[in-house]
């Protein structure tokens, strides 16, 4: 016997995370009615997760779901969502959450307009569509945004996929996703460029030497800030940092790499980040941004804000 308050769910979007979702809300026992899956990785993934689900066309699912869980690329839906107010397909008390860690609610306002309740759940997490999403899900966040009445079913939603609900208001989303994005995807362009120099200097598994510093730096940094900020930057160590910029220098214009580019950029801002929190003292910042200075072909040194307050290097 189904618990009270068991919904009947459709997965619009049967990629690694609406797969995934799909699977930790059957897990809290809400019966998923349908998925959508185009692509042959999709269904297989549907297949795996879902198993015994019916892969439906998306307007069916929308007809038999009392919560349709949108789980599509960010440009993509503001035109579904669109496309299927103009079909009549919205009911009256039905609740809509969509997987956007860029929108809130309002890009649902086509939802809104027919009696049905938007939600926007955005997990903090990059997913491999398997089966071990579920348990990282145990450690995970969501980024909930909703209407005020409405949060505590967003939260709910969120608390029974075994997961932390963290709200986070409509005009703050696309600073939310941006830190997400800034934090996680850039990570993982930073280890390519370190794996790719120490491999091309003749270490074999760069992975063995990066790991154990890498997960002590962000253990460190989550524990501790930017007090636990080390190496030549943060010691003021100019002479250091400008060889390390002339070798990557030397390096791209024979690779047509982009290494120099990004050491550049985040040396200059952990700079910044390090006087304004007194690890350096402003003459050692000041030999920093000398020793950068020019070492990027068309790079400028965009050293502090301008004279109106504003930093036009964000």
């Amino acid at each position: 016997m189904a618990k009270p308050g068991r919904l009947g769910v459709g997965i619009i979007g049967a990629g690694k995370v609406g797969a995934v979702l799909g699977a930790a809300l059957r897990a809290a026992e809400h019966a998923v009615v349908g998925v959508s899956a185009v692509s042959d990785a999709s269904r297989e993934r549907a297949e795996t997760l879902l198993p015994g689900v019916p892969v439906l066309e998306i307007q069916d699912i929308v007809e038999r779901s009392e919560l349709v869980l949108l789980a599509v690329p960010d440009d993509a839906l503001g035109g579904l969502v669109e496309g299927l107010a103009k079909l009549g397909a919205w009911q009256p008390g039905q609740l809509v959450a969509h997987t956007s860690g860029r929108f809130g609610v309002g890009v649902l306002h086509p939802v809104r307009a027919a009696g049905a309740v938007p939600l926007a759940l955005h997990p903090a997490m990059t997913f491999t569509g398997m089966s071990l999403d579920l348990t990282r899900l145990l450690d995970c966040t969501f980024g909930v945004t909703a209407d005020a009445a409405m949060l505590p079913i967003a939260q709910a939603l969120v608390v029974e996929m075994g997961a932390e609900p963290v709200v986070i208001a409509e005009g703050d989303r696309i600073i939310y996703h941006a830190a997400l994005a800034h934090g996680s995807n850039h990570l993982v362009t930073l280890v390519a460029q370190a794996s790719q120099l120490l491999a091309e200097v003749g270490v074999e598994a760069p992975d063995r030497m990066l790991g154990p510093l890498l997960r002590a730096t962000l253990e460190n940094a989550l524990a501790s800030g930017e007090s636990a900020l080390t190496g030549p930057v943060a010691r003021g160590d100019a002479g250091t940092v400008e060889a390390h910029a002339r070798a990557l220098r030397e390096h791209d214009a024979g690779t047509g790499g982009d290494i120099l580019e990004a050491y550049l950029a985040m040396a200059r801002a952990t700079a910044r980040r390090a006087e304004g929190r007194g690890l350096l003292k402003p003459d050692q910042a000041d030999t920093i941004r000398i020793a950068l200075a020019g070492m990027g072909d068309g790079i400028t040194d965009d050293d502090g804000p301008d004279e109106d307050g504003t930093d036009d290097g964000r």
